[in-house]
């Protein structure tokens, strides 16, 4: 008589979760004033600033540095009710030689920073309050993704260029789905020159894909009968 022994192999499903969430900057534990020329918040490493050459607006030439090389925490709270849902909590992040203290500002002008978190991610997005029209119409701000220093994707749009006064607008860049290992924020003109904006940045994120998840096993019950 043959008997049949049950012979039952269980796969448990195996998750290789996403990388930890590296970044999220949004300026609120930092304290009012100059952060320096490298700054940390939320772990993402904010350094470079303006240190590029380039244009302004007005086609006067601009030097590394010109624009200031601080990072600056600046008390938003003024253009923070005026525009909600740009901005959020109290800070942002400016740029420069100058910042005022309290609840009022100084928008202040720059042409690039980078951003890291010091390890290889595929998804990035900040807020930016800035100035359009008037001399700043008709330039491009970009988000660049970078890997190994070469651009592999960016996200930008140009300056709406209504000419009369410039006015302040609220704006949204991200990247997704991409690998980079550092982010550059700048502004060039159509000819890819850099020039310079008047901004402040928010909200910045930089991590792997939210909720990014690789399933390597379906869990699996398998039965086999061993004849004997």
């Amino acid at each position: 008589m043959n008997k049949g022994t049950l012979i039952v192999h269980t796969l448990i499903p195996t998750l290789i979760a996403s990388p930890t969430l590296a970044g999220f900057a949004d300026f609120e534990s930092a304290r009012e004033g100059f952060a320096g020329e490298t700054f940390v918040d939320g772990g993402i490493t904010f350094s470079r600033l303006n240190d590029v050459s380039g244009i302004n607006p007005d086609g006067a030439m601009f030097e590394p540095g010109e624009y200031g090389r601080q990072f600056i925490v600046e008390n938003a709270t003024l253009a923070i009710n005026d525009f909600p849902g740009v901005l959020g909590g109290t800070n942002a992040l400016s740029f420069g030689n100058s910042f005022i203290a309290g609840d009022n500002l100084s928008i202040n002008i720059l042409s690039s920073f980078h951003m890291s978190t010091g390890q290889v991610e595929n998804f990035a997005s900040l807020d930016l309050l800035m100035f359009e029209n008037g001399p700043w119409g008709g330039n491009t701000i970009s988000l660049d993704a970078l890997l190994d220093g070469q651009v592999v994707a960016s996200d930008s749009f140009v300056i709406s260029d209504l000419g009369g006064r410039d006015n302040l607008v609220g704006m949204a860049l991200s990247i997704d789905g991409v690998s980079f290992d550092s982010l550059q924020l700048s502004a060039r003109m159509p000819d890819g020159t850099f020039t310079a904006f008047a901004g402040l940045v928010d909200n910045v994120t930089i991590t792997p894909t939210p909720g990014a998840t690789s399933l390597l096993a379906m869990g699996t019950v398998i039965g086999l009968r061993r004849r004997r």
